[in-house]
């Protein structure tokens, strides 16, 4: 039985590829892409303290958390892992692609079309970020 990140990323890379394999281009997936890639990454964070067995039980990384300046992330994230934060170098990087992908949010998800480049550049960090994940 998969546990719930399991589908939710798996919903999340559906999207994606549907979104990337539609004629019609992006655009139409905007929405959907916003909503997707936000917990996407939010799931990918959580995933990362996960495998570094330190997120304390019952820890869900709430994507709000991903609008901070990198050091009030970590300084929120500091009581939710039973680890210090500073042993973890790596996690600059994957907060600095979850900030990005989390950045112009509502914008995307309640605003007018953007452009297919803005998306196709979303949708670039979030699967470089789905792969530092993976390799940490």
């Amino acid at each position: 039985m998969k546990g719930q990140n399991e589908e939710i990323m798996e919903e999340v890379l559906d999207e994606i590829n549907s979104s990337l394999n539609d004629k019609r281009g992006l655009i139409p997936h905007q929405r959907r892409l916003a909503f997707s890639l936000s917990l996407g990454s939010s799931v990918l964070v959580e995933e990362f303290f996960s495998k570094k067995n330190i997120l304390k039980p019952g820890i869900k990384i709430n994507h709000l958390w991903l609008r901070k300046s990198r050091e009030n992330i970590k300084e929120l994230l500091k009581d939710k892992i039973t680890s210090q934060i500073e042993k973890f170098p790596e996690l600059n990087s994957i907060i600095d692609k979850a900030i990005f992908i989390e950045r112009e949010r509502d914008k995307l998800a309640y605003g007018k079309s953007i452009s297919e480049k803005t998306l196709k550049e979303k949708i670039k960090a979030f699967l470089e970020l789905k792969k530092e994940v993976e390799n940490a």
